[in-house]
This record gives structure tokens, sequence and C-alpha cells, in this order.
């Protein structure tokens, strides 16, 4: 286990991230995250991360409310992300430790984090799934 406390979001993070657009709607979003089986995605305009969305998200749109109590499918799934997506989002940096990232996790009770470089640019993202399979790898150790 001491080795798991030397261990950064950058050894087990995903490089290759597929981020969303602002404009695009949830029902393209809906697609993307029964094809992929990610939780979350970042959410980009103009190369910038603005924000991150989730399947949560999309969950809160069907919440009844006094004035819904019937909410229609297509008219929420034509919904744009930019309308549901977290803009305050909490990001960490590929040097930030393991143990830094679990206690955010924990924290915020969050599945995934977006991992910038010191350029505010996306290098990745790490999920509670990495983070288990850093725990299991050096476990071994």
């Amino acid at each position: 286990m001491y080795k798991f406390l030397e261990q950064t979001a950058g050894g087990y993070m995903t490089r290759n991230v597929r981020t969303v657009q602002r404009d695009q709607n949830l029902l393209a979003l809906g697609e993307m995250f029964e094809q992929d089986d990610f939780n979350s995605y970042p959410v980009e305009d103009d190369g910038q991360v603005v924000g991150i969305v989730t399947k949560f998200d999309i969950l809160k749109c069907f919440a009844f409310t006094p004035s819904q109590m019937l909410p229609r499918y297509n008219d929420l799934m034509s919904r744009k992300v930019g309308d549901v997506m977290t803009p305050e989002f909490i990001y960490v940096s590929p040097d930030t430790r393991l143990t830094r990232v679990l206690q955010i996790m924990v924290e915020h009770r969050i599945r995934s984090i977006i991992v910038l470089d010191g350029a505010q640019k996306l290098v990745g993202i790490i999920a509670r799934e990495d983070v288990i399979a850093a725990l299991k790898a050096t476990a071994s150790d």
C-alpha cells in the first residue's frame, strides 16, 4: 500500500478523452453514454473545458416539480448540454497524488475527475475504476 501513496493521476488517468459540446442535445448525449458506458464527459467550447456533464444531470431533468408533473421525454431530451451541465467542476493535474484524488471523490461523491495541465488544457480524466485499479496494482507489490 505504500506504493499507492506515490502514485499520481497521470499514471492512471484515461488520456484519450471523449468530450461533448455545450450545444449538443441530450438525446445525442444519452446515446454516447449508452455506447461508451462512461459516467461523465467534459464539456468543451473552443478547445477549453467549460464544464462537466453526467448521467445524473440527465436524470435531474426528469425529476417531478410542481410546475411539471409529467415531463415529456422528447421535449427534455431536445435540451442542450449547456443547459444541464455543471459549470463549476473539480479538476486535478496529472501530478496530483491518487490519495488526494481518492479523498476528493469520497468527499464530493463524484465518479470521475477531469485532469487539466498547467495551461488548463484537457489531458485526461480519472474515474473511480482507475483508482481501484491503482489500489489493486500497488497492493500486490
